[in-house]
């Protein structure tokens, strides 16, 4: 197993303990939910760096391209079901961004069916890169009328990415949908 895959096996093993932390944010005075986004932290770093090595060292595996994408979906929609869980993200968001990852996927696959590949474009990485941030941020809770509207600004902006993004999948991919 090479170095990227580990990286992408950590990220998953990461998540129970992010998502303990975070459900329990509370306790310790409030230290929990600063360990949760700490965890959550080094997942996302894991995500850019075992991409990085796999590409850079030749180290692109059919177990890679399968586990890394898994695990960022777990990941995100882990952080996604428990901030909505906290009252923190609306509920029809995070139906929206998880619908979104189910119907990529199910194009994906359709696609490795047919001998084909949807690489993620720059709709989809910049979906992926502002929602992780919007997380980070909701997750830390900071006090303030300034904070919130921050928040909610990055919660829509993931929204509106995450549709944008959909779209041009859907639009550059409608041809593996086809019947022969």
């Amino acid at each position: 197993m090479n170095i990227a895959n580990k990286l992408t096996i950590m990220r998953v093993a990461l998540i129970p303990f992010f998502v303990f932390f975070l459900v329990n944010g509370d306790w310790w005075g409030g230290a929990f939910k600063w360990i949760a986004v700490v965890i959550f932290c080094i997942a996302c770093a894991t995500d850019w760096f075992d991409g990085k090595l796999a590409r850079k060292m030749g180290l692109v595996s059919t177990f890679g391209k399968f586990a890394d994408p898994l695990a960022d979906k777990i990941l995100v929609s882990s952080a996604l079901i428990v901030l909505t869980e906290l009252s923190l993200i609306q509920s029809w968001i995070v139906i929206i961004i998880v619908s979104r990852e189910f119907i990529i996927s199910g194009f994906r696959l359709v696609a490795a069916e047919r001998g084909k590949v949807i690489a993620a474009n720059m709709w989809g990485k910049a979906k992926t890169f502002e929602t992780m941030i919007m997380l980070i941020f909701v997750m830390m809770q900071l006090p303030g009328r300034t904070c919130y509207i921050i928040g909610q600004i990055l919660i829509y902006l993931a929204l509106a990415l995450t549709v944008i993004s959909l779209i041009t999948y859907i639009t550059a991919n409608w041809d593996i949908m086809k019947e022969d």
